[in-house]
């Protein structure tokens, strides 16, 4: 009897602790209703979403679906969950703009999870917000002039030998390239050479520690998978935990490369032409201020600086071999327009003695609608966020978002649009040219964001991309070998747009 009275009281307990966690999500499941804003109804636990361990669609996809059923339903912006925690999702792309641009002050910060004290390499400008950014950003922006691009424009020529030789070796041997591996590698190379003054040797060294640690930082695992749910749903008890989101291991090896970099230069008074030593400028206050660029006289720290060259390593590594990855797939299945990007190559570079300098790549500007039309249909980041700062009025609407509520503006959804882009899934670069932009919302491509916390390394990307598809076009015409899974498959689990399974294509030497 007394068992079976405790073994009841527990049954109790349980159907009681149940009933309360139900009604408390039913009640939070009411928020956007009692914000007067539409949304879309959320189940129990995961809101709008599947359990992370469980999803089988990238999420740039999954805001897309989502994107074009409100849409769909006449909506300008409408409600999410994840979880318990509510999600603003932007439609309207005057909406996008006032929250990207014009009421940037009420969305300062992105939201994303970093730990300056037990991380520091996650305290970079991508992740921290507030003053602490505006001071970051304002010292970083002048690293990224025109004038600082030229400068650094030499060391990503002087990585092309080892990229186009790998290239034609695979040519000769008729050994079917796997694309994104051989611009992954270049890259590397690149930005370890600009953002660490280091030769990478990506291509001689299969098992290079750049090469390494880099996919490292973009494979995901459960447990990883399991912790980016803790630090999204309780990012202060996170922290409080110390928990990192760089893999020790990774930020062990990126640290121990700064903290030796910058030694053996203040050591030996050597300088060199790179991001790194524009960092170390600014740590020991020797840069000059120029073109209306003020500082607050603040140096940098050594830990600031390893968290900046981490995720500009990251960065420039990872979207531009992705965006020159997706260029040269579509190149590939539409001869017309490689011919035709091939054809400008070849009449800008015999303007420049056959050489590929800054200029050149200016000149070419059919290159440039390649490079927008790819980065359309696959935006690296195929979401944004952002995080309101303190409440917003959403302007003549009686709706508002309350400090803290997450933002997502759903980049690849408004890429994918038909409103805008007739035909979405066709490869047309035509559709940038100055007439047909001109047609369309300032909104309606950002691939890199827009407003004050646009990405400050696009104009480096962009260039380094360009350098890439000017080296390889201008002696080979590709092929897509059918090694390739075609339709093509991006990747569930993967923060940057990426496919399930290599590009591989095959190169015909010109």
């Amino acid at each position: 009897m007394i068992f079976d009275s405790i073994l009841g009281n527990l049954v109790g307990i349980c159907v009681t602790l149940v009933t309360i966690v139900i009604a408390y999500y039913k009640w939070t499941y009411q928020y956007w209703k009692r914000k007067n804003l539409p949304y879309l109804e959320p189940s129990i636990p995961y809101g709008n979403f599947v359990s992370p361990l469980k999803r089988k669609e990238n999420l740039g996809l999954r805001f897309q679906d989502y994107y074009d059923c409100m849409k769909s339903k006449g909506w300008k912006h409408g409600g999410l969950f994840t979880g318990l925690t509510p999600m603003y999702l932007v439609i309207d792309l005057d909406y996008v703009k006032n929250i990207m641009t014009k009421d940037f002050q009420h969305f300062v910060d992105r939201g994303v999870y970093h730990n300056e004290k037990d991380d520091p390499l996650s305290a970079h400008l991508f992740a921290i917000g507030g003053q602490k950014w505006r001071n970051l950003r304002t010292k970083l922006t002048p690293t990224f002039t025109s004038g600082k691009m030229k400068t650094m424009f030499q060391t990503l020529v002087d990585c092309i030998p080892n990229f186009t030789e790998k290239i034609e070796s695979d040519r000769v041997t008729q050994t079917p390239i796997d694309i994104k591996e051989a611009l992954g590698c270049f890259t590397t190379d690149i930005i370890g050479s600009c953002a660490f003054g280091l030769e990478c040797n990506t291509f001689k060294e299969e098992n290079s520690p750049f090469r390494e640690y880099g996919r490292k930082v973009f494979t995901s695992t459960r447990f990883r998978m399991v912790k980016s749910l803790l630090v999204r749903n309780f990012p202060n008890g996170a922290k409080k935990l110390g928990v990192k989101a760089v893999p020790p291991d990774v930020s062990n090896f990126f640290m121990k490369v700064v903290n030796d970099t910058i030694a053996y230069r203040e050591k030996n008074n050597f300088s060199r032409k790179d991001f790194m030593q524009l960092l170390i400028d600014l740590k020991n206050n020797k840069l000059v201020p120029e073109n209306g660029y003020k500082y607050d006289g603040n140096s940098l720290t050594t830990e600031e600086i390893a968290a900046q060259c981490f995720v500009f390593f990251l960065a420039g590594f990872e979207t531009s071999s992705t965006t020159m990855t997706f260029a040269l797939y579509e190149l590939s299945n539409n001869h017309k327009i490689q011919d035709k990007v091939r054809d400008e190559i070849n009449t800008v570079l015999g303007k420049h003695d056959g050489k590929i300098t800054y200029e050149a790549i200016q000149e070419m500007k059919y290159m440039d609608l390649v490079i927008n039309e790819t980065l359309r249909k696959y935006p690296p980041l195929p979401i944004l966020t952002r995080k309101c700062v303190k409440d917003y009025k959403v302007p003549d609407e009686d709706i508002i978002i309350e400090k803290g509520t997450d933002i997502v503006i759903p980049v690849l959804a408004i890429h994918k649009d038909e409103d805008y882009y007739p035909d979405p899934e066709k490869f047309d670069p035509e559709r940038f040219t100055e007439e047909n932009k001109s047609k369309r919302h300032n909104y309606a491509h950002i691939p890199f964001g827009e407003g004050p916390r646009n990405c400050i390394g696009a104009r480096f990307g962009l260039m380094q991309s360009k350098v890439g598809l000017t080296s390889l076009l201008r002696s080979y015409k590709f092929n897509v070998n059918k090694k390739t899974m075609e339709p093509l498959k991006m990747k569930a689990d993967s923060f940057v747009l990426a496919t399930e399974g290599e590009i591989w294509l095959d190169a015909e030497k010109i």
